[in-house]
């Protein structure tokens, strides 16, 4: 193989690789955010057809394309490309305060969530979640995921429940469940409010089906 064509065939991989992880990564915020092609479609102005092919990349969207997409989908354009080509083995620091602040479920109800480890692709066996409750925060529907969670109070004071049972967490307290189970922050009982949420997923199929 000539020098040429090796460096074509390089490159044609690394669009490869690209178009997959952001296929992938719009796929999962937008199933995560409980959004259908024919939303996400409609909002970006783009056909339902074309959105399905870059989900599953099988064409190189444009910028321009991918700006609409993610404002589409209430996040910022780098978000698409924030873990592409992450050297793996590295460590990760995130200092105080610098978790990646993301979408969930509870943000409607002014709950904020930083992700505190977000290089390991769309999908990931873990997700810890730094999660600040305010004066705002309401109480919403009760959580149901797959996996396990477990829970850390660092400030606060807050009532929580699992199933049928309700705990009181305060700081150094911990707890554990899985988390199929409905649950929710409850009772915001001392303000502020804040604790360490570690989801572990028992496979890559489960956190693509996470709700949380």
């Amino acid at each position: 193989m000539s020098k040429q064509q090796t460096i074509v065939t390089t490159e044609t991989a690394t669009h490869q690789s690209l178009d997959k992880h952001l296929g992938n990564t719009l796929r999962h915020i937008r199933t995560e955010n409980g959004l259908t092609i024919a939303d996400v479609a409609m909002r970006a102005n783009v056909s339902r057809g074309m959105l399905s092919k870059i989900e599953n990349g099988l064409t190189s969207p444009s910028l321009e394309k991918l700006e609409h997409l993610a404002n589409a989908l209430g996040v910022k354009l780098s978000r698409l490309f924030h873990d592409y080509d992450t050297p793996m083995g590295g460590a990760q620091y995130v200092k105080n305060g610098e978790g990646m602040e993301v979408v969930r479920r509870g943000t409607k109800s002014g709950h904020t969530y930083q992700l505190l480890a977000y290089d390991t692709g769309p999908k990931k066996l873990f997700e810890p979640f730094l999660i600040t409750l305010n004066e705002e925060s309401e109480v919403f529907d009760p959580f149901e995921h797959a996996g396990t969670e477990f829970i850390y109070m660092l400030e606060g004071k807050l009532e929580y429940t699992v199933g049928d049972e309700r705990f009181i967490l305060e700081p150094g307290d911990s707890l554990t469940f899985h988390a199929e189970q409905p649950h929710r922050p409850e009772t915001k009982l001392q303000m502020p409010i804040q604790y360490l949420a570690i989801i572990y997923y028992d496979s890559l199929d489960d956190f693509e089906d996470d709700s949380y």
